[in-house]
């Protein structure tokens, strides 16, 4: 567990100095900040903003589209093998009856928001409902590295409400990846691109996954899948995310999902180790490659916060408001309800040793939007003070840690270290 607690606190408190830069530098000197992130470096490139000059497509690569448009296609990628690891392995963490609570709660922790998001926006009048209404999906999200370091804090480490937890915030990844390829696309949508990605993925699959297995089957030494393993390693399928990437970008769908379907494609063990732990080097190379991305992640996470978090204090409004009451009302609210709901009267039981007390204070530590609440808030606003209002509402967020321990302190909780 020592690794588990370093590597969140890698990724949290990297991602928390780039957004505490951002908003120091913002603050401080405005223009040069929105020169360097947002100021084009690669004009007439093949990647990066996509518009129209004389009558031809025109690709304009800055800072901010490669760290949210290209890098962070890696982050999203760890964040999709967790959740096909969940969904899809034997002893996948969504799967069975032992699941169906801490979906239910997950469930109700994304619509709660959303009712509660747009019901506040619609007293504001027609006008401001229009301006802020496509930023629903904002307080839906739950920041599965800041929430899991929280709730192993605030329960220790051995306390089911942290497996809870965690099962919560993989349910919520899982929606979240679908709500920004359905109903945020980066321009208009022309589906058929993304035949492309599946042609490669299901290319690299058989060639290079299912054909050598086929190939090995009653030879102990396993000769080609070894020589796939030790010979060509990630590459065919570096070579497949590419492609998948170019795909994306063409079809419309946000191209930092790009690499989510090549997961499926990797070779991979028929069971978990776990999320967040470091996998065995030679298991096998799904789990070989999210090693090799980990250290890599974690910097990209930094430059993520440098170039979202930058936005004036004086922009705190409407969105802002919105943005908050949807995590820190909507959240908690959502997932006690539901997840009551799942466990009584629907039967389905709670994990031996919490207590519905402790769905509450889970319910306050998943209100911490920060990284994907950034994300979605960059994705469903054009820039201008709306987003910047929005995207405070996601960095303030991180007060609903205080909320959880203050509530964890009014409703004791056995800490199980």
């Amino acid at each position: 567990m020592r690794h588990v607690w370093s590597v969140v606190s890698d990724f949290s408190l990297l991602l928390l100095a780039g957004a505490v830069t951002a908003l120091i530098w913002c603050n401080l000197s405005p223009d040069s900040y929105t020169k360097l992130i947002d100021g084009v470096f690669w004009e007439n490139s093949f990647i990066g903003h996509k518009h129209a000059h004389h009558g031809e497509v025109v690709y304009e690569l800055s800072i901010h589209y490669l760290v949210n448009d290209i890098l962070m296609a890696f982050f999203f990628a760890i964040a999709g093998k967790e959740v096909w690891e969940a969904i899809w392995l034997k002893d996948g963490s969504l799967r069975g009856k032992k699941a169906v609570t801490p979906l239910f709660a997950a469930g109700g922790g994304m619509i709660a928001p959303v009712i509660i998001y747009l019901g506040l926006a619609s007293l504001f009048g027609s006008e401001t409902f229009s301006a802020v209404a496509n930023g629903w999906a904002v307080p839906t999200a739950t920041d599965i590295a800041f929430s899991y370091l929280v709730g192993r804090v605030i329960f220790g480490r051995g306390h089911p409400a942290v497996k809870f937890l965690l099962l919560l915030a993989i349910a919520d990844d899982a929606a979240g990846l679908l709500i920004l390829a359905i109903f945020y696309p980066t321009g208009e949508l022309a589906p058929a691109w993304l035949l492309m990605s599946v042609a490669a993925v299901v290319t690299v699959y058989t060639l290079f996954n299912w054909l050598p297995r086929r190939l090995d089957r009653g030879r102990q030494e396993r000769p080609f899948s070894t020589f796939m393993r030790k010979r060509l390693n990630f590459w065919p399928y570096a070579l497949a995310g590419i492609v998948s990437y170019f795909a994306f970008q063409e079809s419309g769908v946000h191209p930092a999902l790009s690499l989510v379907p090549v997961i499926v494609a990797i070779p991979h063990s028929d069971r978990a180790f776990g999320v967040f732990t470091k996998p065995e080097s030679e298991t096998d190379l799904l789990n070989h490659i999210e090693h090799l991305l980990a250290v890599p992640v974690e910097f990209i996470l930094f430059f993520f916060g440098l170039a979202n978090a930058g936005v004036l204090l004086s922009t705190i409004g409407v969105p802002t408001f919105l943005v908050l009451t949807g995590l820190l009302v909507g959240k908690p609210i959502g997932i006690l309800l539901f997840g009551w709901l799942a466990a009584y009267p629907l039967r389905f039981g709670m994990p031996d040793g919490m207590s519905v007390s402790d769905i509450m204070i889970v319910g306050f530590i998943a209100a911490i939007g920060f990284t994907v609440a950034l994300f979605v808030a960059t994705v469903a606003f054009e820039t201008g003070p709306i987003q910047d209002a929005a995207k405070m509402g996601a960095l303030l967020s991180l007060f609903s840690a205080a909320i959880a321990f203050l509530v964890s302190r009014l409703f004791p909780v056995k800490r199980i270290a």
